[in-house]
């Protein structure tokens, strides 16, 4: 009776133990298979993510591309108005972007920055235009010159002297013709960007405003 006893808890005890080892094994299997799962998972959002990152890089080329390219547009139509001013030209630049040109020899004595009596009065004509045909648009006011390096002038270059009258332009606009101020920005490019290439010093000294719509 007790070998009886002994043999058949000997087996539940190994039928325990082989049990608990199934379902040890079980759990192991189906942790394996969830670590096998999230792997792959992780390696498929890798690779998603280097594919969103190479399009999204795809995009900025394209989009600095069309940014570089010229834009075919319509002319700027005749403006008698504009054409009345003395040192006033008008049109489009390779990006589509209308822009009114004021000749620095209207507008300013040799070397200095200090607008003259015609320029204001070139000046006021462009403001109304400006107020007029494009509300809301934002003003770059790009000083340039010429190649002649700066001599007689207490300025220390050519982008100097371009920046002081790019904001003398801008103060008088803001503050004789009502440009709302935070419509400008002022830019000053000295000699490095002739008016269309040209190589008539004249047209080389101005101050261009660029309307970016």
């Amino acid at each position: 009776m007790n070998k009886t006893r002994t043999l058949a808890t000997a087996l539940a005890s190994t039928l325990f133990l082989f049990l608990g080892s199934c379902a040890s094994q079980k759990t192991l299997m189906q942790y394996q298979d969830e670590v096998r799962a999230l792997r792959e998972e992780r390696t498929q959002l890798k690779k998603e993510n280097r594919d969103l990152r190479a399009q999204n890089e795809a995009y900025e080329v394209q989009l600095a591309e069309a940014a570089m390219k010229p834009i075919e547009s319509e002319p700027i139509r005749d403006n008698p108005e504009l054409d009345a001013l003395e040192g006033v030209e008008y049109g489009r630049d390779k990006y589509g972007n209308p822009f009114l040109s004021v000749s620095s020899d209207v507008t300013f004595a040799s070397g200095k920055a200090e607008l003259t009596s015609k320029g204001k009065e070139a000046l006021r004509g462009v403001a109304n235009n400006l107020k007029s045909n494009y509300p809301g648009a934002r003003f770059w006011i790009e000083g340039h010159t010429d190649t002649d390096p700066i001599k007689k002038s207490s300025w220390e270059s050519n982008r100097d002297l371009s920046v002081a009258r790019a904001m003398a332009v801008l103060h008088y606009l803001v503050e004789e013709c009502d440009v709302p101020d935070e419509q400008c920005i002022v830019a000053g490019h000295g000699q490095y960007t002739p008016f269309a290439g040209s190589n008539d010093k004249s047209r080389n000294r101005r101050v261009e405003i660029v309307v970016h719509q």
